[in-house]
């Protein structure tokens, strides 16, 4: 059998495959993972994969087939057998008894309850049907860009014809359900021997009687479309029309699109906080600057997976690559109205499609943003979800240059499209979906993130929803860092907060990376105790322009991002005891934390207009985990009271109210408390200290 492909990957390992033997459930999940692997193939969360093996009936003892399929809502390139469901495969067939037509669909669904086998199973998904009719043993359900280029071609069975002779079946778009399963049974039944069914403007069907057959007849069918693709669009010449504009170099898309994602991100937040992504590879920039660009894009896409992620269209917005993007108030004035239209046309497509008993209309914003000549943004709830809107987008431009080179390219039917969008048993998923977290949506910055109380603050505020920028002069202590935390929730920026072009690229990176910020965290830090006599200019330069200096332009370039967005904000400054409290021994840094305190007093006062909140953490005596205490800090307050480096800890433990140690992860909990429930303080100082009575503020 073939192994070498153009188009595809081949990921198959034998040895890999050998150690699951006969196990055909393993088999089909390894199938299903490296189909998975490779977007050309299918998109996070798109497609279904299944198989079918004979167990015992445990309340007969007779051997019985099973379908294991893909649970609704799963993901192939990620499925484990926890998220599979394992039906019996006669009881699903003889559902057909009982089905009345397409206005029984939605009943049909609930009916695969009763086909359960495996009573650990995921929900089944509304595809069970259509690999449950079929009789192959392993079964895959794909969306291939190159496959849905044909499928989308206006006339696309004519096409399959072309490519795969009689080897190919093809039925006309329908919505997935029991009906379209029985067409392609009906399919299968009036042209037996074929190795596939292509899906009207959707898909591709493929099989094998085992998991290797199907993943290699997968392949094969992709690559023969692919090839006759590439030759369509060597025969072309060209594609989307030609060139209409020329991207701008990198590093000028890269600084137009950091200026930019802020005040996108607050227009497409009307309604809720939004996540943004940014992508300028070659795909997007070839469909953006082209002459074709005004035609298709408002054509919206093809295959319900990729629109349900990305709407029905994208907005292209009205701005030329010179465009000066440094006032705001211009920008956003220029930009206001194609939003308005927008949410206005989506608001009537709703309208006219809507049924008694449609769902309430969505978010109205867009999910997909072009901007010609840079590149392509995208927003939605979490960086997941934007991450992967963009990723279904490309599959539709890709989608549109096959179907384009081979004929021209067709969409769905508006209705069809709104009553797949508007779908009961697609909003009843979004009911199941888990509650959100307290800081899901938000984007937190936090300073001196490398190790210690900036690396504890940032953990707690990713454990509770949000998206967390963490920087640090230190490289290979963020690579660290972020490598603890799972995909789509960590950055870093290399920063110096001393360095006020640092800060600008740091806070850029963020704003490429999420859409903008909603909370800064000055963490960085550094101690130094010594008497009056023994500090030396260097010694109180460094702690004002670290402590002070650092906040200051902190606050200043990150206040520009959040009056940028229109959504508010908060600040939080970590600060210390000795800000409040006078001791010896202390004048460089009590001094500086002291400035600290007060300028985050003057700061919530001025920004409170802005809904951009200020507040104040004050930890005490944060040894254990704390990088302060690794150098020469801890040799000078031991000197201090007079007592030994070991003796410390229990030192500090001891002169606090409550006898308690304190370690980073209760700095980070009131940090939280700042951000996360009290949100309504500002100007505020909250002791994380174990109760030192000197250094009450009050």
């Amino acid at each position: 059998m073939q192994k070498n492909f153009k188009h595809v990957n081949y990921l198959w390992d034998e040895k890999k495959a050998a150690q699951f033997g006969d196990d055909q459930v393993a088999l089909f999940l390894y199938r299903s993972n490296i189909l998975g692997a490779d977007l050309r193939i299918t998109n996070y969360g798109g497609g279904n994969t299944s198989c079918k093996t004979i167990e015992k009936d445990p309340l007969t003892n007779e051997d019985v087939e099973v379908m294991w399929i893909k649970g609704s809502g799963g993901d192939i390139g990620t499925l484990t057998k926890a998220g599979i469901a394992g039906l019996y495969t006669e009881r699903l067939r003889d559902l057909k008894n009982v089905y009345g037509g397409l206005e029984d669909e939605d009943r049909m669904v609930g009916l695969f309850n009763h086909c359960i086998y495996d009573l650990n199973s995921k929900a089944p998904s509304i595809d069970t049907p259509l690999h449950g009719l079929l009789p192959f043993k392993h079964i895959d359900h794909l969306h291939p860009d190159a496959l849905i280029a044909v499928a989308a071609a206006k006339d696309s069975e004519q096409v399959t014809k072309e490519i795969w002779g009689d080897t190919m079946g093809w039925v006309p778009w329908q919505r997935p359900g029991f009906d379209l399963g029985l067409q392609l049974e009906k399919c299968l039944n009036d042209n037996p021997g074929i190795r596939g069914i292509v899906l009207g403007s959707h898909g591709l069907f493929t099989w094998g009687d085992t998991s290797y057959e199907s993943y290699i007849n997968s392949l094969e069918v992709i690559e023969m479309a692919s090839e006759y693709i590439e030759k369509k669009i060597k025969e072309k010449g060209s594609v989307f029309g030609g060139q209409k504009l020329q991207s701008l170099p990198k590093e000028e898309r890269l600084e137009k699109a950091s200026q930019l994602m802020p005040m996108l991100r607050g227009l497409c937040s009307s309604e809720a906080r939004m996540i943004g992504h940014f992508n300028d590879n070659d795909i997007v920039l070839e469909f953006i600057n082209s002459n074709d660009l005004e035609r298709l894009a408002p054509m919206g896409t093809s295959c319900p997976d990729h629109f349900l992620r990305t709407k029905i269209q994208p907005l292209v917005l009205d701005l030329k690559t010179d465009e000066d993007l440094s006032d705001t108030d211009a920008i956003l004035k220029k930009l206001q109205p194609s939003f308005q239209k927008y949410r206005q046309e989506y608001k009537d497509y709703y309208d006219t499609c809507k049924k008694s008993n449609s769902p309430a209309i969505r978010d109205a914003n867009p999910v997909i943003i072009i901007y010609p000549g840079v590149g392509m943004f995208s927003f939605a709830k979490n960086k997941q979800t934007t991450r992967v809107a963009n990723e279904f987008y490309i599959n539709a431009i890709n989608v549109m240059r096959g179907a384009e080179a081979i004929s021209a390219y067709t969409s769905l039917p508006r209705q069809e499209a709104f009553d797949i969008e508007y779908w009961l048993l697609e909003e009843a998923k979004l009911q199941r979906m888990p509650k959100e977290k307290p800081l899901s949506r938000r984007v937190a910055f936090i300073t001196g993130a490398g190790g210690g109380i900036g690396k504890a603050i940032a953990d707690k505020l990713a454990e509770e929803g949000a998206n967390v920028v963490l920087s640090d002069i230190a490289e290979d202590r963020l690579q660290e860092a972020v490598d603890t935390y799972a995909r789509d929730v960590a950055s870093y920026a290399v920063c110096d907060v001393t360095k006020n072009e640092s800060i600008t690229e740091a806070y850029k990176k963020a704003c490429l990376e999420f859409g903008g910020i909603d909370i800064i965290v000055h963490s960085a830090g550094l101690a130094i105790s010594k008497p009056l006599t023994e500090t030396t200019d260097a010694d109180w330069d460094i702690l004002q322009n670290v402590l002070v200096k650092g906040q200051f332009e902190l606050a200043k370039q990150g206040v520009t991002i959040l009056r940028k967005q229109g959504l508010g904000g908060d600040i939080i400054n970590i600060a210390s005891k000795n800000g409040l409290v006078s001791g010896p021994n202390n004048v460089g840094y009590g001094t500086a934390k002291a400035a600290q305190q007060h300028m985050s007093r003057l700061l919530a006062a001025e920004l409170a207009a802005d809904k951009i909140r200020v507040n104040v953490v004050n930890p005490d005596g944060v040894i254990v985990g704390s990088k302060i205490w690794e150098g020469d800090w801890a040799e000078g307050r031991a000197k201090a009271y007079g007592i030994s480096v070991e003796e410390l800890p229990a030192h500090y433990a001891k002169r606090n109210l409550l006898n308690e140690i304190i370690y980073p992860a209760d700095i980070a909990n009131g940090v939280f408390a700042l951000v996360g429930i009290l949100d309504k303080s500002t100007g505020n100082i909250i002791n994380v200290d174990g109760g030192m009575a000197n250094a009450f503020v009050r």
